[in-house]
């Protein structure tokens, strides 16, 4: 099924619809392809684990052009991710249970889809679902082992996506109370769960000089959104109500019915731990929407947009864990039979209306992306038969770079604010350092604006799309 959707992704040009799977590619990429490489590309607020997973494929440049470079570690990570769900639910429930928690979350379109580019999500799956499958194991085996690839697992977790610092209290007092040698047990998970973010807070330190810059910097979250007001902001039911509809868009309604019922079955048959630990992304979720500037905008709810719906995506371990909690219930010779029948209601949707403008995570992507992929293939079109390799670009990072990887130009012919001191000493004197040939701006950055000062260049071209600010194309 992964290799399937990646390449019904790839063969459409999909790959890299979304703008983060662009950034986390080409992050990916600086760390060796820069001006000046090395350990502080990995950036901030974006956590590094996708980035490292993806570095050893990004240095073959057709892969990077391509995006595959991205894809082939999401898609393993996502077999990784079904592989512990069954082996969790299986451990649990038995054998046919726990196909069906794989089946009902690796069947869901919406998860193949985002397995299938650069996304980070794929990689906090299979870290989330194998420290799941290794706690429930603790619980019965009670090795050191376990505990200590339980740690593993949610320092995984933790540098893939904050809501894996959210599980980590949780875990910890898990093992305080499961574990016969509670203290060291719960210690020793701590001290291997917490190296990660630890050490993501004093690397921000170390970058920006403020160890919550990924929190609350100039390209945090809080930072984006800014004073506008969202729904859901400061107001528990509206947050509720929008998480709630966007696991509704993403999962199906099938599979939030079957889950719901097996969600109620699995904590009759006293699987608390693992509800409630699948649990607990949503709640991360519903609190970020309340409380930390993370908005989720949906198609069928004021302002009637996309942004973030793939945060619905979330609820899908916990909504399988059901389906096969609801499966065990049933007796043991029909329950191959009532696998199957579970599986087939909770995809009936996606199988009765296969297009893909149901799959919500994929109709954001197109929808939020029209502007960018016309602008960036118009821009590489007008560059390529110009540009002469090593000429050098002063430009932006971010959306700008798709521009470069889309040309397969070195990301180290560009000079952009990654570039530390040498952009600082280039924007704030650039009759003295600025040297580059070409000049890629967005209407009235700085980068406009330092080539505005310079008056050493002509505009050669300018890219007006609906929606964007046009791009301005200068030579020197």
């Amino acid at each position: 099924m992964s290799a399937a959707a990646a390449w019904f992704v790839f063969a459409h040009g999909w790959t890299c619809y979304y703008g983060d799977a662009e950034a986390h590619l080409n992050i990916a990429r600086r760390i060796f392809d820069s001006r000046t490489p090395g350990y502080d590309q990995l950036g901030s607020p974006w956590l590094p684990l996708p980035h490292l997973l993806m570095l050893p494929l990004v240095r073959v440049n057709a892969w990077w052009h391509n995006g595959l470079a991205g894809t082939i570690p999401s898609a393993i990570c996502f077999v990784l991710a079904g592989t512990f769900l069954f082996a969790a639910a299986g451990r649990l429930f038995g054998a046919t249970a726990g196909a069906v928690a794989a089946a009902l979350f690796a069947l869901n379109p919406n998860v193949l889809y985002l397995q299938a580019t650069p996304m980070s999500e794929p990689c906090f799956w299979a870290a989330f679902l194998a420290l799941l499958y290794f706690t429930v194991r603790f619980r019965s085996t009670q090795g050191w082992h376990t505990a200590i690839a339980a740690g593993v697992a949610a320092g995984a977790a933790a540098m893939s996506r904050y809501d894996g610092w959210f599980l980590l209290p949780f875990v910890a007092l898990y093992f305080f109370l499961t574990a016969r040698k509670r203290w060291t047990a719960a210690i020793l998970f701590s001290a291997i769960a917490a190296a990660g973010p630890l050490w993501w807070l004093l690397y921000n330190w170390w970058l920006s000089g403020r160890p919550l810059d990924f929190y609350s910097g100039p390209y945090s979250a809080l930072a984006i959104q800014g004073s506008t007001h969202y729904p859901g902001q400061g107001n528990w039911p509206i947050a509720w109500l929008y998480y709630r509809t966007a696991v509704e868009l993403c999962a199906g309604t099938g599979l939030v019915i079957v889950g719901l019922a097996g969600i109620a079955t699995a904590l009759w048959k006293r699987a608390i731990w693992p509800t409630l630990f699948l649990a607990l992304p949503p709640v991360f979720y519903i609190w970020s929407l309340h409380s930390s500037g993370n908005p989720i905008h949906l198609p069928v709810l004021p302002p009637f947009s996309y942004y973030n719906s793939r945060y619905g995506t979330e609820a899908i371990p916990l909504l399988a864990f059901g389906g096969a909690a609801l499966a065990a219930a049933v007796p043991e010779r029909l329950r191959r039979l009532a696998a199957v029948a579970l599986v087939a209601a909770s995809l009936a949707v996606w199988i009765l209306h296969p297009s893909p403008e149901r799959w919500i995570t994929w109709k954001e992507s197109v929808v939020n992306s029209v502007s960018r992929r016309a602008w960036t293939q118009a821009a590489a079109d007008y560059l390529a038969p110009r540009y002469r390799p090593g000429a050098g670009i002063l430009t932006s990072f971010g959306d700008v770079a798709g521009i470069y990887r889309a040309l397969a130009v070195p990301l180290r012919d560009t000079l952009t604010v990654d570039n530390g001191l040498v952009w600082v000493a280039t924007v704030q004197r650039p009759e003295l350092w600025l040297h580059e040939e070409w000049a890629v701006a967005i209407a009235g950055d700085i980068v406009e604006q330092t080539v505005a000062r310079s008056g050493r260049y002509r505009l050669e071209r300018e890219i007006a799309v609906p929606g964007a600010p046009p791009i301005r194309i200068y030579k020197w």
